[in-house]
């Protein structure tokens, strides 16, 4: 055969195997990065990839590990870098695949869970991407205790930042996200109210990761908080609606999550305390459990209600509200059992105009002072007792206003003070007072 004929296949076989390779190089995807988020009883890994490519998965037991493998995807990725931070996962690691054009990702787990892996399609703002939600079936149990939690001095308010982490909330036509809104403005009202005597801050956020909305409340019930506020900002699929809205819980999902909370509870003399002991009959305990329940949520939600309309008012001030009277709804946050809860969206941010308001600090801080002044003004009416405000109350001047038909004998036998006591820390002769006179009640 002609030295040249032979020459010319070997040269196009190479080539021909270069283009092969190159073609499959190309053709594979690798992952970008890794990000991993717990809450209480449940941990999401969400894995970013360059493209899109199919995926199955396995449990393995003795040790305890999910297997992933994903379809032509190169190992080059550092797991290393991975920050983890959950009680489920020790650690993400390779292992030798079935296909050496395919990767395999290991990860090692602390305790049996349940896995389910989805993929999602690349958006404005997002590529490829797997999701690996971990869910703990057997959490370890909160420990409740029946005696009554000690009253702080401080009214404690709950500041919930919305979204965080690997949930964007809302993203306005100019690409500003919802989570990084909330959480300036949270820490804005944080700071309002850390500065005032008598009140303390909690936030459920302090930096951008992700907390499930189902695990927001129990920040309210540990602090034994006095309101939970969660923040949050609009966004509809027209740019036209704007304006802010207050949020409240509707009555069916309150009594819906009493019942789960009353089934989750091993026994109800847990919710009674010290009443229990007292209750031999079981059927007894559970009704009286849940007549004490209700009663506490139905004065929750007349306090949410009453905070809402304040913060409309204020709000007001600020922006235009796009729902002039508090709404309800069955949202998860504000389910906590026994704390007052309201959902502030301080606008629309799909809204162009609203969005650039809200990326202006000083407007951002208006509306956190709005807040503040409506929290102030609550409680300031109606502090817990127990706490500095209260006391602070109970220690002023009990006053009273004059009404038609009233006289200085008749106001002295309803506070049951001494009528010459009563003339004579409010310098009055007689027995004579006009409508509408303020009058310094003494004290007993």
């Amino acid at each position: 055969m002609n030295k040249n004929v032979v020459a010319y296949k070997v040269v196009s076989s190479i080539l021909a195997l270069f283009v092969s390779l190159t073609a499959y190089a190309q053709a594979q995807s690798n992952i970008t990065d890794i990000r991993i988020s717990p809450s209480n009883d449940n941990t999401r890994i969400v894995v970013d990839i360059s493209q899109q490519t199919s995926f199955s998965y396995f449990n393995l037991k003795s040790p305890r590990r999910l297997v992933v493998d994903l379809k032509d995807t190169d190992r080059k990725f550092n797991f290393s870098k991975v920050e983890n931070s959950s009680d489920l996962i020790k650690k993400i690691r390779y292992s030798t695949p079935k296909l050496a054009s395919d990767m395999r990702m290991v990860i090692e787990l602390n305790k049996d869970i349940n896995a389910q892996l989805f993929s999602l399609e690349p958006n404005a703002d997002f590529g490829y991407r797997i999701v690996i939600d971990l869910k703990d079936p057997n959490p370890a149990p909160v420990v409740t205790s029946t005696a009554a939690p000690k009253r702080d001095k401080d009214i404690i308010i709950v500041i919930d930042a919305g979204h965080g982490g690997v949930d964007p909330g809302s993203i306005g036509p100019k690409g500003t996200y919802e989570k990084n809104i909330t959480l300036s403005i949270s820490k804005m009202l944080e700071k309002r109210i850390n500065e005032e005597p008598g009140l303390r801050a909690v936030m459920t956020r302090h930096g951008d990761y992700y907390i499930s909305p189902n695990d927001r409340p129990d920040f309210a019930t540990k602090e034994n908080a006095d309101l939970l506020v969660s923040i949050h900002a609009d966004a509809f699929t027209t740019p036209q609606p704007r304006g802010g809205s207050v949020w409240v819980l509707s009555k069916g999902r309150a009594d819906s999550e009493l019942g789960r909370l009353l089934e989750r509870t091993e026994r109800n003399s847990e919710l009674l305390g010290s009443a229990a002991d007292v209750i031999g009959d079981r059927d007894t305990e559970r009704y009286f459990a849940e007549t004490i329940f209700n009663m506490s949520m139905d004065l929750s939600r007349a306090s949410s209600y009453d905070i809402s309309n304040k913060v409309i008012k204020e709000m007001r001030k600020v922006t235009r509200m796009h729902k002039k009277v508090p709404q309800s709804a069955s949202l998860a946050v504000l389910t906590a059992p026994e704390t007052p809860s309201i959902l502030v969206e301080v606008g629309f941010i799909s809204n162009p105009q609203e969005e650039k308001n809200l990326n202006w600090r000083a407007y951002r801080q208006q509306l956190a002072d709005s807040l503040f002044k409506s929290i102030q003004l609550f409680f300031r009416n109606a502090p817990p007792e127990g706490t500095l405000w209260a006391q602070e109350r109970d220690s002023q001047p009990r006053k009273h206003r004059v009404k038609s038909g009233e006289s200085l004998s008749l106001l002295a036998q309803r506070y049951n003070v001494d009528l010459h006591s009563l003339r004579e820390v409010n310098n009055i002769k007689g027995d004579l007072v006009r409508i509408g006179q303020t009058l310094t009640i003494p004290e007993n």
